[in-house]
């Protein structure tokens, strides 16, 4: 494949639920343009973008893919996108440097969970949006009904669009071309028609603008609609030089932005990593400025390192396609940088930017996880690492309290992908175990203890004595001592001290972690000889054990704030389902689209399948965000039973 000059590109992300028919539109161009002599099918397994051996066994979209059309003398990069609400990582990505996105709709199940998904994520990232309703060929299909439906859920930005058009186009369009202009509107007013170029530079300002949402039908199963569709893109789908501003910062990391133009010194936004198994990490990038050719030097400065870029070249699903160079706008692979990876900025060493990460949503679906065989721990995490760096949308923590794995995502789907990768490319095979809560303890009252230690051997013995008060605190320790008339001697008090908080690491309930403790060291004793820090740090420790026990001791739970969003009609069984979990609601929110925000916090042992709950209440269109809120009481009934359970166990 040739070079194109940025005029002659366009980047589009093809987005909807899955089974609309992203692919086999991709397909049905590749036959078009001659590309490929026969028509691939998902169910045979034999497409050019689900080419992983995992979208071919599952039958459905998981990574995002690059298919270049050639069409016209110009090339449209296509971004195919999975149609999972799971995957919206891979959706972000692909919006990230996409001109445009292209919803396709299934003409039999209308508006579903991933329409509405791809709707939302085009409106967080400005993206222009043209709608396309499949399968056309069904019996029940009707354009209009469906239409109507869709004008009623997203707005009247939305306009039926044949191809080819003419200057004697419907009241619709040539309405929504007139607001676009103030000349336009002008004409409209005054009856006179548009002229072809009016036309056509109208709609080009109005889809820019999401003033106006063209919506076209097709059956690319049956090759109907595909060359129109790629007319209708070629013509109305802005050009990267038409592209709004990047936000950047500059190398005195202040903010700035820059616009894609040829004639500039090289800049490279990284919006994908993929990890192939032969050819190593492969990075995919989008040439924002200037020109990048095969043999740069190139400068990452999240790392501040230069690396050379190696072989340069177009990716068509699987198949690599060498190239000289990549101009401003322009979509390109890399492979082997050492250092890169998604969300890096790659630039001119002498002129220095870096544009704005990627946002992926934050996780709200846990799982925790151990090697099959202890064996596999290290290649577990480095197999994990490596995948991470291929789907940043998912998180690996090791929880330092429970000691456990945990790998976090936006639903069991994502999740059960990433560990089927892990065993498939790595050789590690997991246990999914029952996650453990981060209990913690402290006291409600308060005690005054005393601490001895004392041990006499044949030799040297140990001696410590202390009295100490132990009370509630607004900190997690707090510590002070009253001694008068030397009753210990000032060099212990440090060893007092530290075994009071080395306690504090297991609490007497549960083993957990003891928070809001004050400690006063007001009384003691010592022995000349055998004294030392050993036995105050033991005296301590005795003091510790009886005075917490004495000032009763609580167990405390983790409590999530949650935000959640769901549909105005299911707002009363996701209330219902908060209550249920021990969940107490603080507000309610009604939404610009019609869907309610509810604030609530819930304990974080009632949460751990409350990503699965929400979807199955709402039908998929539910979505939530959790972060941490603060600690409360565990119930008794629910604290007696840890504590049985931990006993058990000690």
């Amino acid at each position: 494949m040739k070079g194109y000059t940025s005029k002659n590109i366009r980047n589009i992300a093809l987005l909807g639920h899955g089974g609309s028919g992203k692919t086999t539109f991709l397909e049905s161009a590749l036959l078009a343009t001659g590309v490929t002599k026969k028509l691939g099918r998902v169910e045979d397994g034999n497409t050019v973008s689900d080419y992983d051996k995992m979208e071919i066994e599952r039958g459905y979209s998981i990574n995002t893919s690059i298919v270049p059309i050639e069409w016209k003398g110009s090339k449209i990069n296509f971004i195919d996108t999975p149609g999972y609400p799971d995957f919206v990582g891979e959706v972000d990505e692909a919006l990230s440097v996409a001109g445009a996105a292209v919803i396709m709709i299934d003409a039999g199940a209308g508006i579903q969970v991933g329409t509405e998904q791809a709707w939302k994520s085009c409106e967080r990232h400005h993206t222009p949006r043209f709608i396309v309703i499949n399968k056309r060929d069904k019996d029940e299909f009707d354009f209009f009904k469906t239409f109507d439906e869709l004008k009623e859920r997203f707005g009247s930005a939305l306009v039926p669009l044949s191809w080819p058009l003419s200057a004697d186009i419907d009241d619709d369009l040539k309405e929504a071309i007139a607001s676009s202009d103030d000349e336009l509107m002008e004409k409209y007013f005054e009856g006179e028609e548009f002229t072809d170029e009016e036309i056509r530079d109208g709609l080009v300002k109005g889809i820019s603008a999401g003033e106006i949402v063209p919506v076209c039908s097709s059956a690319f199963s049956i090759g109907q609609g595909v060359e129109g569709l790629l007319d209708v893109l070629l013509a109305y789908v802005p050009t990267p030089l038409e592209h709004g501003p990047y936000p950047a910062i500059d190398s005195d990391n202040n903010p700035i932005e820059v616009m894609s133009v040829t004639d500039a010194p090289m800049s490279a936004f990284i919006f994908k990593t993929i990890v192939d198994p032969f050819v190593g990490k492969i990075s995919i990038l989008k040439v924002i400025t200037g020109k990048l050719n095969a043999g740069d030097e190139v400068y990452n400065e999240r790392v501040d390192k230069t690396e050379k870029i190696g072989k340069l070249f177009f990716l068509r699903g699987k198949q690599q396609v060498e190239l000289n160079y990549a101009e401003a706008g322009d979509i390109a692979a890399v492979a082997k940088l050492q250092t890169a990876k998604t969300s890096d900025t790659l630039c001119d060493p002498a002129h220095l930017v870096r544009y704005m990460p990627i946002d992926f949503p934050k996780p709200c679906y846990y799982l925790a996880i151990e090697p099959k065989d202890k064996n596999d721990e290290e290649k577990m995490g480095t197999g994990l690492n490596r995948l991470h760096e291929e789907d940043p949308s998912f998180v690996v923590e090791r929880n330092s309290e429970t000691h456990q794995t945990l790998i976090g995502g936006q639903g069991d789907i994502q999740l059960n992908v990433i560990l089927a990768k892990l065993k498939d490319r790595f050789g590690v095979d997991v246990n999914i175990v029952p996650q453990k809560i981060a209990y913690r303890e402290t006291i409600r009252g308060t005690s005054d203890v005393q601490g001895k230690h004392k041990k006499q051997s044949g030799g040297a013995g140990q001696y410590g004595d202390v009295w100490i008060r132990f009370s509630p605190s607004d900190q997690d320790f707090e510590f002070s001592e009253e001694i008068f008339g030397g009753a210990i001697p000032k060099n212990y008090i440090p060893a007092v001290e530290k075994g009071l908080r080395e306690c504090m690491e297991k609490g007497p309930l549960a083993g957990c972690r003891v928070q809001g403790v004050k400690a006063v060291l007001y009384d003691g004793s010592y022995h000349e000889v055998d004294s030392n820090e050993v036995s105050f740090k033991i005296a301590a420790s005795l003091a510790f054990k009886k005075g917490i026990q004495e000032a009763k001791p609580v167990l405390l739970e983790p409590i999530m704030k949650l935000e959640i969003n769901v549909p105005n009609d299911s707002t009363g069984d996701v209330m219902g389902d908060l209550t249920k979990r021990r969940g107490r609601i603080l507000g309610m929110e009604p939404q610009a689209d019609g869907s309610q925000k509810l604030i609530a916090v819930v304990p974080q042992a009632e949460l751990f399948d409350y990503a699965l709950g929400l979807r199955a209440m709402t039908q998929g269109k539910g979505s939530f965000t959790m972060e941490f809120n603060s600690y409360a009481d565990v119930p008794k009934a629910i604290q007696d039973k840890i504590i049985e359970e931990h006993a058990k166990k000690a």
